[in-house]
């Protein structure tokens, strides 16, 4: 079962962004599936289902946004070194 959002907005905000109501609404699910992954709330396959595409092209797509695919800390990375 799939939940639905409805987000109100001004009818002037695609005009004011030069895009298509399409086009705006798509942009506000990536912004908010990508913002939930950058947070660590989403996992990059649950973000990537919000904006129903695949996991890999999902990561690959985050440069857009200035997200890292990868996002460890420098104690992480150690810890992920030393047990590889």
């Amino acid at each position: 079962m799939s939940h639905k959002l409805t987000i109100s907005y001004p009818e002037t905000f695609p005009d004011a962004l030069q895009q298509t109501k399409e086009q705006f609404e798509q942009e506000a699910k990536w912004a908010m599936a990508v913002k939930l992954f950058e947070m660590k709330r989403l996992s990059s396959g649950m973000a990537a289902a919000l904006v129903g595409i695949d996991r890999v092209s999902f990561l690959l797509s985050l440069h857009r946004y200035g997200v890292p695919m990868i996002d460890l800390t420098e104690a992480e990375l150690l810890s992920d070194l030393e047990n590889a």
